[in-house]
């Protein structure tokens, strides 16, 4: 049976994907996925990979949706094809359109010359479009007549052009419930949910804890130099034990801050970098910050399951001023940050750590929030985006890190 390539995958775009890459992914070592939960897994998507069916991808954040797209497409007979990731919520509204089917010359301020799109990088292979969720309803409708017509318009242009692509999708949130309430078109959702496949979280799997951390280990000990460290038995069953909100992803950041940070000959309990309870000194603080997240609406999903009532919104209110009023007599200086940041972050976990969730509940842009996010430590920068068709700069492209 095929195996599962190594996380995180790493080709990058001027690296052609083909029959040989797939290869050497696949060459890895299957005790990477050993629970039986991602073994069933596994084993589903061995069975759909060889269709042309478009799939629906789900999952928390961090978990390896984008692992699970590329082992389809790798499994596929579109393998020897390129495979193309598009991160839906990177680009403006104003922008996803021409970056997903291009743009001709002269479309808008700054199109000099004609660009093919994401779906025309694709032809005859795989799109895989990460956070679909995110995608404007504008832009939704326009994916729908390619998903039913195979073929492409670009923007400022008159011709379609045929494409043939396999499209994966996934979401980090709840695609039913955006269709009940308006914001994701329910025609487009049956047409990418031919298959669903839902990636369990870390928590869900913990026979792939320990496996993982060790690669991981092997992995950022080669890239740094360092001699491999062992994990003592303590070390795992802390691992296993611990909650990983953040998945793969966290546990990967762990396990790299660990081995920058030990200095001893083996990998023990008290030497992994894993996050640290609150301190006696903040007391205080958290203790104003757990009131204000109890006080907003976010939160107070959780206590409703927990008494069974709702506060009235004075009750809410009354509570989100006393917290104030204690901050303002325990801190007295950068409240507002203090308060914004708390905010975010408890909005943040509630959402389960969904990027796209948060800034719907908060009203900001994602893009905002991945700043603030990366800010205060909660994620790590972005990567660069693994595709493997060619590419260089546009002026897209130029403007679109001006907006992140």
């Amino acid at each position: 049976m095929a195996t599962l390539p190594v996380w995180p995958p790493l080709p990058q775009r001027s690296q052609p994907a083909g029959a040989a890459d797939h290869a050497s992914r696949d060459s890895a070592a299957d005790w990477i996925f050993v629970d039986p939960r991602s073994r069933d897994l596994l084993m589903e998507v061995e069975q759909v990979a060889p269709s042309d069916a478009s799939i629906l991808i789900t999952g928390e954040t961090g978990t390896g949706k984008e692992l699970i797209a590329r082992h389809i497409h790798g499994s596929s007979p579109r393998r020897a094809g390129p495979f193309v990731k598009v991160s839906c919520g990177a680009f403006s509204e104003s922008l996803v359109d021409a970056e997903l089917f291009g743009y001709e010359n002269g479309a808008f301020a700054g199109a000099f010359g004609a660009q093919p799109g994401w779906f025309e990088q694709a032809n005859g292979g795989t799109i895989f479009l990460d956070e679909i969720n995110d995608l404007p309803l504008s832009v939704q409708n326009k994916l729908l007549r390619v998903l039913q017509e195979r073929e492409v318009s670009r923007l400022g242009g008159r011709q379609s052009l045929p494409v043939d692509v396999r499209v994966l999708a996934a979401a980090s949130t709840d695609l039913e419930r955006l269709v009940s309430e308006k914001r994701f078109r329910k025609d487009l959702y049956y047409r990418l949910n031919v298959i669903s496949l839902n990636v369990l979280t870390l928590r869900e799997r913990p026979g792939d804890i320990v496996p993982l951390a060790r690669y991981f280990i092997d992995t950022y000990s080669k890239r740094l130099g360092y001699r491999k460290l062992a994990l003592t038995p303590d070390a795992e069953q802390k691992l296993i034990q611990a909650p990983w909100h953040g998945n793969v992803r966290e546990l990967e950041n762990v396990i790299h801050r660990t081995l920058l940070l030990c200095e001893q000959s083996e990998i023990d309990a008290a030497s992994l970098r894993l996050p640290a309870a609150p301190s006696a000194a903040a007391s205080a603080t958290s203790s104003s910050a757990a009131s204000i997240a109890q006080a907003s609406p976010a939160t107070d999903q959780y206590n409703v399951a927990a008494s069974g009532s709702r506060p009235a919104p004075d009750e809410d209110m009354a509570a989100l001023r006393r917290a104030i009023l204690r901050l303002c007599e325990s801190r007295g200086a950068n409240l507002h940050q203090l308060v914004e940041d708390t905010l975010l972050r408890e909005v943040f976990r509630v959402s389960h750590y969904s990027q796209s969730e948060t800034a719907r509940l908060l009203g900001i842009s994602r893009n905002v929030v991945r700043a603030r996010l990366i800010r205060l430590g909660e994620i790590g920068p972005p990567r660069k985006t693994a595709c493997d068709a060619p590419h260089t700069d546009t002026p897209l492209d130029i403007e679109t890190r001006k907006l992140q």
